[in-house]
């Protein structure tokens, strides 16, 4: 689905919730932008079970934010490496109690994600949202409201320093653009006298 299917408003809103009442939705995973051949857009991936609304897991949905997982194929084309697609799906499987799969090397990223080797909600990465969690949310099966954001590692960034560098450049881009409009209106005018 697009990304606005999770928040859109008006009659889609109703479908939302009728759907999310009922119990089917599974799992809705958040996906970059270059997955498909056709379409560049960002996207959303929805998965139903109706199974589910008469189990443990029918009050809750599992969002999982797959963005910074991707292998650059070209340019314009990303995709999964095996063992991210593996990880990604063990996600799932934990949420669901179910043992996971290794074969295609997702061992590493599980250890490093899931140190107890159970499922456990990780800011960036999954959430397992209640029913009351989602209606307070506007019904939105958006990941970002629920996934919220990874601990990030320190990039020596210093914002303050940053945007004074950056006001200076604009100061310095102000001054030349305005000597260029007046070099514009004196050619206009040395045009407009010549004619």
């Amino acid at each position: 689905m697009a990304n606005s299917a999770g928040d859109a408003r008006g009659s889609e809103l109703e479908i939302r919730k009728k759907l999310i009442r009922s119990g089917a939705v599974d799992v809705i995973v958040s996906i970059g932008s270059n997955f498909f051949y056709t379409v560049t857009l960002p996207c959303t991936l929805w998965f139903f079970d109706r199974a589910k609304a008469r189990g443990p897991r029918r009050d809750k949905v599992l969002f999982v934010d797959a963005r910074p997982f991707f292998k650059q194929v070209s340019r314009a084309i990303r995709e999964f490496a095996p063992e991210q697609l593996e990880f990604l799906a063990n996600v799932v499987r934990f949420y669901r109690g179910e043992a996971p799969e290794l074969d295609a090397g997702s061992e590493t990223m599980l250890t490093q994600h899931f140190l107890g080797g159970g499922y456990a909600d990780l800011a960036g990465l999954c959430k397992a949202a209640t029913l009351v969690e989602i209606e307070a949310q506007g019904w939105s099966l958006n990941p970002g409201r629920y996934v919220g954001v990874g601990a990030r590692a320190a990039d020596g960034f210093d914002f303050a320093e940053r945007l004074e560098e950056l006001n200076e450049e604009l100061g310095s881009l102000n001054l030349e653009a305005q000597a260029l409009e007046q070099q514009i209106a004196t050619n206009v005018t040395e045009l407009l006298s010549a004619a």
